[in-house]
């Protein structure tokens, strides 16, 4: 197709300025590195998307006597531990900071005047609050906000998006705050890893990726595969049943277990805290997991079974 000359130099002339406007910004960063060197090598990490060395310990991990919380609140003691470490960690809510807990506590607001602030109020607009963490992430691969959630699976943007209240054991603002039917949307659309932890391991493990107790069996690193054993009562590998459980109803299916095994039967619990990863694991390891020869599953999710 031949454009003509019109467009042509539309176009021509934006990437003559822009090439203007960044000799100009880099010959101001060098003379702000001069002066500023140690601020400036955190910029330039931050600009390269190259993370501290060990960032990951920052995560703190649970054991089965630690008090009982919400995902959500558990979400947050990872988010305030990661923006400890990571200064290119940012985000913020869509007016409900406090009820997602998404505040990281040692920072203000993000303002004109207040950029050293990690905290964004995006106001009741989730869509707008979307479109802004894609167009942060493009920005920068060491900017990574947390919040158009398909547009940036097809970007591969790298953004995170935290979701809270999908139990229908949380009760108070009734079905409406319940929208189990989401999960299912998330694992449908391209380049999105959907990760539904069921407790303070599991969250901190999806941070590391990206009222419930603490699990016996869970794992920080073992969330990285998708899918991995809780708990079982056999040393075989063909168990009378496998249940499979995500989030808060991982701890149903280990009730139901524990039940089911004083009745005489073998039976295995498996975490599939991410379908995508666990695709992505060789045909050894997943028949580690879940043995094709063991057809008898069920499956304890709210929503839709399907899978």
């Amino acid at each position: 197709m031949q454009l003509n000359n019109g467009f042509s130099w539309h176009w021509s002339h934006h990437t003559y300025e822009g090439a203007s406007l960044e000799d100009e910004w880099n010959a101001k960063f060098a003379e702000y590195e001069k002066k500023y060197h140690q601020e400036a090598a955190e910029l330039k990490s931050i600009m390269s998307g190259e993370l501290p060395s060990g960032w990951d310990n920052a995560l703190p991990t649970y054991t089965p006597e630690s008090s009982p919380d919400a995902t959500r609140n558990l979400s947050q003691q990872c988010l305030n531990s990661l923006a400890k470490v990571m200064p290119g960690f940012l985000g913020g809510s869509a007016d409900l900071a406090t009820s997602n807990m998404t505040l990281l506590k040692m920072f203000g607001d993000f303002q004109r005047d207040t950029s050293e602030e990690r905290n964004i109020r995006f106001g009741v607009r989730e869509h707008g609050m979307g479109a802004i963490c894609n167009g942060i992430a493009v920005h920068s691969p060491g900017l990574i906000p947390y919040s158009a959630i398909r547009l940036s699976g097809l970007s591969e943007s790298g953004v995170i998006f935290v979701m809270t209240h999908d139990s229908f054991g949380l009760g108070e603002d009734g079905p409406t705050h319940q929208p189990v039917e989401q999960l299912f949307s998330f694992r449908a659309m391209p380049n999105i890893l959907m990760l539904r932890p069921a407790d303070g391991n599991e969250t901190s493990g999806a941070y590391k990726i990206a009222k419930l107790p603490q699990l016996k069996g869970t794992s920080v690193d073992a969330v990285s595969k998708g899918g991995y054993i809780i708990s079982y009562n056999s040393s075989g590998n063909k168990p009378d049943l496998h249940l499979i459980g995500t989030g808060s109803e991982l701890e149903i299916a280990e009730k139901a277990a524990d039940e089911l095994r004083k009745q005489g039967r073998t039976v295995r619990v498996v975490s599939l805290v991410c379908w995508e990863l666990f695709e992505e694991q060789t045909e050894k390891y997943k028949e580690s997991v879940l043995p094709s020869e063991v057809t008898s599953r069920i499956s304890i999710e709210a929503g839709v079974t399907f899978g």
